[in-house]
């Protein structure tokens, strides 16, 4: 969760009637999950206000703040860029002088972060895997993977094989079909940068597991 802040005070006459020049300042901070309290916005590596033409854009990096003076109130854009290509993500934020001091909260969701932007997201509460779209491997998952599928007629190894062997049309059909039909215990993680997508098969249910069999025969042959 981001919390945006707003302090302002009256200033020098603006020389417009009924409108006093206003000086004000937001700064961007995580609030922790279990307290409220303000965090360290660490996990981004700069934000982008794109405020009224008369201001023009304004890249901050951390902590974020911005300092401004004007008369006017309008809605403005702040684009926020995650570290380790955490992706940008936009707040809309309305800029209003109707109180010296006010807060406006923004729920962003990073999509499979990277180890580093997690250690930091846990800074400001738990980060739950599925919520990020990342299932933490358990120690169990070796043993998992030893193990036989109940499905009859379906061989593992060589289903692994034939996903490999499948062409780029096909294979984004195989993403679509594992992120439709995923569980909880699905382990699944889309490497941006490498342009990967990575599933652990043994951590499927068994009806994905046969439909990815019947959808290599058709394409491949058995």
């Amino acid at each position: 969760m981001i919390r945006l802040t707003l302090k302002l005070s009256s200033g020098k006459d603006s020389g417009v009637e009924g409108y006093p020049m206003r000086s004000w300042n937001i700064r961007i901070v995580l609030v922790h999950e279990n307290t409220g309290e303000d965090v360290t916005a660490n996990v981004f590596e700069k934000a982008t206000y794109k405020l009224h033409p008369t201001f023009g854009d304004l890249i901050k990096k951390p902590p974020f703040k911005i300092q401004e003076e004007g008369w006017g109130e309008f809605d403005m854009r702040i684009v926020v860029t995650g570290m380790d290509k955490g992706g940008d993500h936009e707040l809309l934020h309305d800029l209003n002088f109707q109180k010296e001091r006010y807060e406006a909260e923004h729920k962003i969701t990073f999509k499979n972060p990277k180890a580093n932007l997690l250690e930091k997201l846990r800074e400001s509460g738990p980060v739950g895997g599925e919520e990020n779209g990342v299932k933490p491997k358990r120690a169990d998952d070796s043993a998992k993977k030893n193990r036989k599928r109940p499905e009859k007629g379906v061989d593992m190894e060589k289903l692994a094989d034939s996903l490999q062997r499948l062409g780029e049309e096909d294979l984004l059909t195989v993403v679509q079909m594992v992120h439709d039909n995923k569980t909880a215990d699905t382990y699944t993680k889309n490497d941006v940068e490498q342009g990967e997508f990575h599933v652990d098969l043994y951590t499927l249910p068994d009806g994905l597991v046969r439909m990815l069999w019947d959808f290599c025969v058709e394409k491949l042959g058995s």
